[in-house]
């Protein structure tokens, strides 16, 4: 069953409270004949590291969000919270969501997974837009993946706006990118949601021959994958870190 804006497929994202980026960057990503719906995940969990926990222990209950509304894919848009639950515990949760949805299901880091695989990536550089405490939780859960982390940036800022990631300005990753240097990696992953990367990786689709990529892009790549084949290739995935198709919708969007 499709609706009318989504011939092609529904991707059902869930996305932390305070996020500012999914949604703008999903409408960005997402090609013609595919749309998306969207729900919050909400925490009262004091700490930034409480409330990712908290998400993923509220699942499959979350899933009321959709209803019964058609969607195709369930997208967790969320990577700390795979850092902190780990590599099997996620692979269960994600399986436990596919079999209650009957749908595929991803989260920001197994698409990330997915798509580095696809690239046949295993050396990689990190641009993470977290606190030391963090980044030490992701550099774990890379290496349970099978990648070796090579290189690693921070784009991350003390600050006193909302929140210290989602508040990021759209130039923040190109100046973390830009920290890597020349570093001899298969690839390039932007790390979180929360941190805008597109106008980062039109500007640098790729440092060298090494490909840039972002959660965000995984997340969109990865959904629209399962549904057509086609894109499911390292060539395909090439063309959307080139921005083929979502570099005329960022200008759009942004105003430039």
């Amino acid at each position: 069953m499709s609706v009318a804006y989504a011939p092609r497929g529904l991707i059902g994202v869930f996305t932390p409270q305070a996020n500012t980026t999914v949604e703008p960057e999903m409408a960005i990503l997402t090609p013609p004949g595919y749309a998306f719906i969207n729900a919050r995940m909400t925490s009262a969990r004091p700490t930034i590291s409480e409330r990712l926990l908290d998400y993923m222990d509220q699942f499959p209950a979350l899933l009321s969000q959709f209803a019964n509304a058609p969607v195709d894919v369930v997208a967790l848009a969320c990577t700390g919270s795979s850092y902190l639950i780990g590599a099997e515990r996620e692979d269960a949760l994600l399986a436990g969501i596919s079999a209650a949805t009957g749908v595929p299901a991803l989260s920001g880091a197994s698409a990330s997974v997915d798509a580095l695989n696809r690239l046949g990536a295993r050396r990689i550089a990190l641009v993470s837009p977290y606190n030391s405490a963090l980044d030490q939780e992701s550099a774990g859960y890379w290496t349970s993946r099978g990648f070796e982390v090579a290189a690693e940036v921070s784009a991350y800022r003390e600050t006193t706006a909302f929140h210290p990631i989602y508040s990021l300005s759209a130039g923040a990753a190109d100046e973390a990118l830009a920290g890597l240097g020349k570093a001899n990696v298969d690839a390039i992953l932007m790390l979180g949601t929360g941190m805008p990367t597109l106008q980062s990786i039109a500007n640098h689709p790729a440092i060298g021959t090494a490909p840039v990529l972002s959660c965000m892009l995984c997340i969109a790549w990865r959904a629209v994958a399962f549904r057509d084949p086609s894109v499911d290739t390292p060539e395909a995935l090439r063309a959307w870190t080139r921005g083929a198709h979502w570099k005329g919708q960022l200008a759009r969007m942004s105003g430039m």
